[in-house]
């Protein structure tokens, strides 16, 4: 299926399963703010594409924050365009 014609939570589901898929997180949560972004570049009209990412995972804990955004980043690349216009990334204490 071609990514332009997916919905806003198929979307989230690609990106949750690729970072599920990537780091086993234990805390996962993805929170879509498209709808903030309505009108400007880079909004769909199916909504879709402006994320907020709060991450643990066992295999970023030890990293220092930027090898954190640096892993995610490189973990979801070839999503930036058909899925994901702009990635917030949070790392909430333990």
């Amino acid at each position: 299926m071609s990514c332009a014609v997916l919905t806003a939570k198929e979307r989230l589901q690609m990106l949750q399963q690729r970072l599920e898929a990537s780091f086993s997180p234990y805390l996962l949560h993805i929170e879509d703010e498209s709808w903030k972004h309505a009108g400007h570049a880079g909004a769909r009209e199916q909504g879709g594409g402006h994320y907020i990412v709060s991450i643990r995972a066992a295999s970023l804990d030890a990293l220092p924050r930027l090898a954190r955004h640096r892993a995610i980043q490189q973990a979801v690349s070839d999503l930036y365009g058909p899925v994901i216009h702009a990635l917030s990334l949070r790392f909430p204490e333990q």
